[in-house]
């Protein structure tokens, strides 16, 4: 009796050490290449389509995030995939789980370019760095067709890293999902970042 007692003391022992231990072992927030990062791209969720009857609601919450970046002044922005540490994809949510949109439309084409000449004036499209397999900025022209769009009611903000082929096929590094999370002028998304980001440093700067 005594030694199963004796037991049963070593057992919560044990129980009440490991506990602690968890405590003590903290989560790392963030990893270390995303908070040195300097340069970000955002675009538009390629998966979301456009909305019928808000068809810029997208494009604007994309603005809407660029100012904020810009407004917070850690990050400055990239104009591709090759030249983004990391990649911001925004899609904004009306509260419906399934709506109709119109899919097929390229939301991402890098802007035309115009480079005055000798001659006049050249259009052309984005120069420098080849582009990254996958790139959204790069997109393809498609058959535009309705369709009924099924899934995030709410804005969505989600993080990934770039300077890779097929950046958005990789696991996301965080992602912000909340009714009006895109919201102008403050854009609550990006400001749980930037809380993130100063969290995370904390927690670096406190490892010996």
């Amino acid at each position: 009796m005594r030694y199963r007692w004796s037991f049963s003391l070593f057992s919560m022992f044990l129980v009440c050490c490991l506990a602690a231990a968890g405590k003590d072992k903290k989560k790392v927030l963030l990893p270390n290449d995303i908070l040195d990062a300097q340069t970000v791209l955002v675009v538009i969720d390629p998966d979301a389509g456009v909305d019928i009857e808000h068809p810029y609601a997208n494009r604007s919450a994309v603005q809407d995030v660029e100012k904020a970046l810009m407004n917070w002044g850690r990050l400055s922005m990239a104009v591709d995939v090759s030249t983004a540490d990391l990649i911001i994809t925004v899609r904004k949510g009306n509260g419906k789980i399934a709506q109709p949109t119109i899919g097929g439309i390229p939301t991402n084409n890098r802007p035309v370019i115009l480079e005055p000449t000798d001659s006049g004036t050249r259009v052309g499209g984005h120069t420098g760095n080849p582009p990254q397999t996958g790139d959204p900025t790069n997109s393809q022209p498609q058959n535009p067709h309705q369709q009924v769009e099924v899934g995030q009611a709410q804005d969505m903000l989600v993080v990934y890293r770039g300077k890779r082929d097929d950046a958005l096929d990789s696991p996301a590094v965080w992602r912000y999902s909340a009714n009006g999370a895109l919201r102008s002028p403050d854009v609550p998304a990006v400001e749980a970042f930037r809380k993130l980001i100063l969290e995370a440093e904390k927690q670096r700067g406190s490892k010996p």
